[in-house]
């Protein structure tokens, strides 16, 4: 027990006199005038105003790819800093856009579109930023014609409708089930 007392004593000791240093010494004075500055724009966002949220491509033809440039300003007074964009699908691909952006300037970034669906498609793409909300989204409209849901007779496509093909036989023995007995 002497033992156990003897080497806390010393450990004890050994700390309390590593520590005669004077930790404010330590400090940079360029480093504080740093976290100042940090500090007292720590409460402003970057703020972003966008010309359009909303491009209508109007009426196209299935297939038929096409492409907008989304434009946006820096109405804060933080730098804009805009670390990703995706859309909602993979039909949609945002690219080429201005990563930073200073307080009253300017960027942007192209969207480009398959074309591909039918009827009114509408597509969403999502700004991570450093503004307030954290995630900013504009979207893409476009009424699609002759895409893959426009119904065909199926004389002409040669084909039988579902309603036409005759009814499959599936097995209902213990062990089978899901197997195709045609």
């Amino acid at each position: 027990m002497k033992k156990v007392m003897l080497g806390v004593s010393a450990l004890c000791l050994v700390a309390f006199m590593s520590c005669k240093e004077d930790a404010t010494a330590k400090i940079k004075s360029e480093n504080v005038a740093e976290a100042a500055e940090r500090d007292a724009n720590s409460g402003s966002f970057a703020v972003i105003e966008f010309e359009e949220v909303e491009h209508d491509f109007g009426t196209i033809q299935n297939g038929t790819p096409v492409e907008t440039v989304f434009k946006y300003k820096n109405t804060g007074t933080s730098p804009l800093v805009v670390s990703d964009i995706k859309s909602t699908c993979g039909c949609t691909v945002p690219s080429d856009w201005t990563r930073q952006v200073a307080p009253g300037e300017t960027g942007e970034f192209k969207v480009k579109f398959d074309g591909k669906g039918n009827g009114v498609v509408t597509k969403s793409i999502t700004m991570t930023t450093n503004t307030e909300k954290g995630a900013e989204t504009v979207r893409i409209k476009a009424m699609v014609e002759g895409g893959a849901g426009t119904a065909q007779p199926a004389a002409q496509t040669g084909t039988q409708s579902i309603m036409q093909q005759p009814a499959r036989k599936y097995s209902t023995q213990p062990g089978h089930e899901g197997h195709n007995h045609d």
